[in-house]
């Protein structure tokens, strides 16, 4: 049975991922997503530093920036 992205066990065929669905929704299965381990504290200063960039920059540097990453990855 494959795994999902936290580990969690999945379904490989359609119809069994549907019941699997159907469960959850009924509760005869805990949902999985649930137990998801918290984003480590790195991951929370990270997000918390890049809004705090996104509200000093002008739309001038943010336009500039987002230029720059479009040439970035239409240059392949």
């Amino acid at each position: 049975m494959p795994k999902g992205p936290r580990g969690e066990k999945r379904p490989t065929d359609v119809i069994g991922g549907a019941v699997k669905v159907m469960r959850i929704a009924t509760g005869e299965e805990p949902d999985d997503r649930q137990d998801a381990p918290e984003p480590s504290p790195g991951a929370q200063l990270g997000k918390l530093g890049g809004a705090a960039r996104a509200r000093n920059l002008t739309p001038a540097q943010r336009a500039e920036i987002a230029r720059k990453a479009a040439a970035k990855r239409w240059k392949k």
